[in-house]
Order: C-alpha cells, then sequence, then structure tokens
C-alpha cells in the first residue's frame, strides 16, 4: 500500500483529461507536490502543480524531467496518442508513432524514475492502459496498449524486489477530448481518476474502471467468439 498524503507525484500528460483529474483528485488526498507535464508547460492550470515541459518520446526530455523532480515517490504514466492506425492501410509511421508514445513513453520515463523513487525509500507506479489492451478494436492503439499492459506486468515483478508496486488501469470511453466524436456512455475523469489513486492507495495490481473494462476482462477467459461475435458470421 501507497500513502498518497504528503506525497510528491509525477504525473505525465497531466494539463488535461484523465491526468487533469488525477492532479486534482491527488491535492484533493493531501499529496505534497504534484509535478503535471504537457508539451506546453503553460496549458497545466492547476494552482498548486508544478508544471513541467515534456516530451514522452525524447529521452533528453525525460532526463530533464526526471532530474528536475528528485523528490518523487509515485509515478503516474498517463500521457498517450490514439491514432487507430490500420495494419493493413495506415502508414507505418502512424503505427511506430503510437507504440513510441505509449509504450516507449512509458518504459523512458520508468527507466528514469525508479532510481529516483528507489532512492526515497521506495514508492508507486501507476500505467494508464486501456479496456483496448484486451480488445482489438483500435488497431495499433489497441495493440500499443496490450503492449503497455505485458510491460507493466513484466515490471510488477522486476520492482517487487526494490520497494516500487505497481498498478495497472483500465478504463473504457472517458469524457475527455480524445473521447469527444464518440457516441457512447462515457466515464467521468474525476471518478476514473478517484478508482485509480483507490488502487495505488491499497496496493491493487490492477484497477478497472468500468463495467465495460470488467466485462471484457471477465471474456478474456473464454472463447474468442465471445469478444468478436464478427468471428460467427
Amino acid at each position: 500500500m501507497t500513502a498518497l498524503k504528503d506525497a510528491n507525484v509525477f504525473v505525465t500528460g497531466g494539463s488535461r483529461g484523465i491526468g487533469k483529474a488525477l492532479v486534482e483528485e491527488l491535492y484533493a488526498r493531501g499529496a505534497g507536490k504534484v509535478y503535471a507535464t504537457a508539451r506546453d508547460p503553460r496549458t497545466v492550470t492547476h494552482p498548486d502543480a508544478v508544471p513541467v515541459a515534456l516530451e514522452v518520446t525524447d529521452p533528453a526530455s525525460v532526463a530533464a524531467a526526471a532530474a528536475q523532480a528528485q523528490d518523487v515517490t509515485v509515478l503516474i504514466n498517463n500521457a498517450g496518442a490514439a491514432v487507430g492506425a490500420s495494419f493493413l492501410d495506415s502508414p507505418v509511421d502512424d503505427v511506430r508513432r503510437e507504440f513510441e508514445t505509449n509504450f516507449y513513453g512509458p518504459l523512458l520515463l520508468t527507466r528514469a524514475f525508479v532510481p529516483v523513487i528507489e532512492r526515497n525509500g521506495g514508492g508507486h507506479l501507476l500505467n494508464v492502459h486501456s479496456v483496448l489492451s484486451w480488445l482489438a478494436l483500435g488497431g495499433s492503439y489497441s495493440a500499443s496498449k496490450a503492449a503497455l499492459w505485458s510491460q507493466t506486468n513484466s515490471l510488477r515483478l522486476e520492482l517487487q524486489p526494490r520497494g516500487i508496486a505497481v498498478t495497472g488501469l483500465h478504463v473504457g470511453y472517458v469524457d475527455t477530448d480524445l473521447a469527444a466524436g464518440v457516441d457512447a456512455p462515457k466515464s467521468a475523469p474525476r471518478d476514473v481518476a478517484a478508482l485509480a489513486l483507490d488502487g495505488v492507495e491499497t496496493g491493487a495490481y490492477e484497477v478497472l474502471g468500468d463495467d465495460i473494462t470488467r466485462q471484457v476482462k471477465a471474456g478474456l477467459a473464454g472463447d474468442l467468439a465471445g469478444l468478436y461475435p464478427q468471428l460467427t458470421k
């Protein structure tokens, strides 16, 4: 279990959507300091947050951000990209871009911050996945999130002996800019943030943020046609 009261937390993609809600919820729970990142740090609007310029795909930018935040004990990898490229029809560069942001970005941040968290006595890593980690309906986005899920599971084993717990958040549509064009039920960002941080504080391995995510997770043990009914047509 990880106490968030008085903790120093680093949140990628902290200027909008789930990231912004995480920053707000962290301060509501008494966090000591929250670093909120964005490509343009001027877009970070929380009055107490520490804005940090960050491009998660750039190793130099990641190293500079980690050097600025040497007191962190909790890292939240929330920043992501959603191109949803087709494996057959989209430019391969679009596929690469999603993997650079959604898989390699969190990896770069984790590698940069693990020594920091370890020096500060241990702590927690929260990676934001998606229900599409388990459901291949988003092309390269699903694949990149599935790869991040696997990375998270591996890191959980590697980091346990180093005093760092790992939680993965899976969630469906959230009422953010990313899902603005989607006509479907959406979770409120603050509700998702609260569930995610509950998971951090209780030491949950995974947090399932909504009903659709719970249904898909339960269906993983069944026949593939249960998740992909189009296979039976």
